[in-house]
């Protein structure tokens, strides 16, 4: 009964919501006036630039005759071409992910006696603290996975000695246990939600040392504890493709300007986590993938290019799904002819689809992408031109990976965390001012009246 109250949305508060609404909003012109650039980018979507990183590069354009124009997405780790790294490692029949935090972290691709030490140093810091699990992870269960995340990440200041040391080396020290933990976190986290709140057998699996992280994530999750060389190998390259992508993306920024402030590493961290929450980052392939249930329901046949363009017609017209207006997985605010790690997914999804017997599926999802561009180029008026991105393949991925929808933004969030981390220390070896946006009243000023004359 305590909890509905505290919930309950009272008629003060529609009272109170009523003069926030009148007195909130403000006159889009002014942003024209003033030069003010929403979400800090300019009029063509031009990202404004805000700061500098070596960690990773996002390229979209190439210079032709003189012109900026866009050309086939690249994305790059430390210099090092993603695209290359997974046909790298794929072909070795190895997992990737360690190595490309390695990568992040240090700025050098390891040798093989490095990643080796380096994945025994990950696997040492994979374990919680002594009754974390029970303590913490099964008391109040979150419905949100990244909410139980988030606590979790800040409880563990508690049990850090040196929790508010900023010196470089104690937060690489931080920044690896929490890369190492995030599995068990999420994962663990997930199992007591299922138990508590879906009555489902409630069972705690421990991690091996010797397996990779994407291995670990699979081995925990299941009751079996079972999975295919397949499964791992592409929960493995998602999670690469996840680990990173530039300092301009929501979360990393974050985790930029939080460093800044000189906080301690658990509080940045957690607060890359609620940026990372949200469905306009993070928790956009959970919309991909609810999206494609709907349209399953109202396609009738996944062969028709007509139907299915009709239907993708009915969402930007706001007459299907959510009404939101939006294809979700198409479009990408850098990158416009291709995502090349859409690009990457896809080839792995194919295979995928085979092993699971979800062909069919995979052909809807591949009609959508070819269909979509020209969709949207005949509806909207747009800068530039709409490619399918990462989330688009991402989410059916997890699904044939019979991953919880609960889990999914998790996962992405268990792979950013390299990145995080190698922003959080770049920031913190380049320590600056402040970092300080500058924002402008536009508000009349009021006199003020005395309380017995209002």
């Amino acid at each position: 009964m305590m909890a509905d109250k505290f919930s309950q949305i009272t008629p003060q508060i529609e009272h109170y919501t009523k003069l926030c609404m009148s007195n909130g909003p403000i006159d889009p012109q002014l942003y024209q006036q003033y030069d003010v650039k929403r979400g800090l980018r300019d009029l063509d979507g031009k990202g404004v630039l805000t700061g500098l990183t070596e960690i990773s590069d996002i390229v979209s354009k190439k210079q032709e005759n003189g012109k900026m124009v866009p050309c086939e997405g690249k994305l790059y780790y430390r210099g090092v071409d993603v695209e290359e790294m997974v046909r790298g490692f794929v072909s070795e029949k190895r997992f990737g992910f360690e190595e490309a935090t390695y990568l992040l972290l240090f700025g050098n691709l390891p040798n093989r006696e490095q990643l080796d030490e380096f994945c025994g140093v990950l696997a040492d810091y994979r374990t919680l603290p002594t009754s974390f699990v029970r303590d913490i992870i099964m008391k109040a269960p979150s419905q949100d996975m990244m909410n139980t995340l988030a606590r979790s990440v800040l409880t563990l200041y508690s049990y850090d000695a040196n929790a508010n040391d900023t010196s470089i080396p104690n937060v690489l020290r931080q920044c690896l246990e929490l890369i190492s933990l995030f599995p068990l976190l999420s994962v663990y986290g997930y199992q007591a939600y299922s138990h508590y709140h879906d009555g489902k057998s409630l069972f705690i699996h421990s991690p091996k040392p010797e397996l990779s992280t994407a291995e670990n994530i699979l081995r925990i999750l299941r009751p079996n504890k079972k999975y295919t060389p397949l499964e791992a190998r592409i929960l493995d390259v998602a999670l690469v493709l996840h680990a990173e992508h530039g300092g301009g993306n929501n979360s990393t920024f974050t985790t930029h300007v939080v460093t800044s402030s000189g906080t301690d590493t658990y509080s940045a961290i957690a607060a890359a986590l609620g940026s990372l929450k949200g469905p306009r980052h993070g928790g956009a392939n959970i919309k991909v993938v609810q999206m494609f249930e709907d349209m399953k329901q109202n396609v009738k046949d996944w062969n028709d290019d007509e139907e299915i363009s009709n239907y993708l017609k009915a969402l930007l017209h706001k007459q299907a799904f959510d009404k939101a207006g939006l294809i979700y997985g198409m479009g990408h605010a850098v990158y416009s002819i291709s995502d090349p790690r859409a690009n990457v997914f896809k080839h792995f999804v194919k295979s995928l689809s085979e092993e699971k017997g979800r062909e069919e599926e995979f052909a809807l999802y591949s009609a959508v992408e070819r269909l979509a561009p020209k969709v949207i180029g005949d509806e909207r008026k747009i800068y530039k031109g709409v490619s399918a991105n990462v989330d688009f393949y991402s989410g059916f991925v997890y699904s044939m990976l019979d991953l919880p929808l609960e889990l999914y933004t998790p996962i992405f969030a268990i792979a950013r965390i390299a990145g995080w981390s190698a922003h959080r220390i770049e920031e913190l070896v380049n320590a600056g001012k402040i970092i300080r946006p500058a924002y402008m009243n536009v508000g009349a000023h009021k006199e003020y009246v005395p309380l017995d004359e209002r």
